[in-house]
C-alpha cells in the first residue's frame, strides 16, 4: 500500500513539475482548456434555459410536456431500436396482464 501511495505522490509531483518548469506554455494551455470548458458550461446552461422556456410555452398552449419529452426521446432512436423496445414493452405488459390479448389470443378473465 505504501508503494502505491508513493507512486501516486511521485506522479503528482511529476505532473506538477510539467506545469512549473518552463511552465508558462503548459499553464497557458491549462488555463485555456479551463476557460473553454467554463464558456461551454455557460452556453449549455443558456440552452437548457431556452428549452425550459419552450416547454413552458407548449404547456401554456395545452400540450402535455411529459408526452412531448417522450416523443423527443423516441425521435432520437432509429426505427429498429424503437421497434425492439416497443416489442419488449408489449411482451412485458402481456406477461403482467396489463395489455389486451396478443394477436390471435383469446383472453379469458377469471371473473367471467
Amino acid at each position: 500500500m505504501a508503494e502505491n501511495g508513493t507512486a501516486a505522490t511521485a506522479e503528482t509531483r511529476s505532473k506538477s513539475a510539467v506545469l512549473n518548469e518552463g511552465g508558462t506554455v503548459a499553464s497557458r494551455q491549462l488555463k485555456s482548456f479551463v476557460e473553454r470548458i467554463e464558456r461551454l458550461e455557460e452556453e449549455k446552461k443558456g440552452i437548457a434555459d431556452d428549452i425550459r422556456d419552450v416547454f413552458a410555452e407548449a404547456k401554456g398552449q395545452g400540450f402535455d410536456t411529459k408526452v412531448m419529452r417522450q416523443v423527443i426521446r423516441l425521435r432520437k432512436k432509429d426505427v429498429a431500436e424503437r421497434q425492439e423496445e416497443e416489442a419488449l414493452l408489449d411482451l412485458y405488459l402481456h406477461a403482467l396482464g396489463m395489455a389486451g390479448p396478443a394477436n390471435g389470443e383469446t383472453h379469458y378473465d377469471a371473473a367471467e
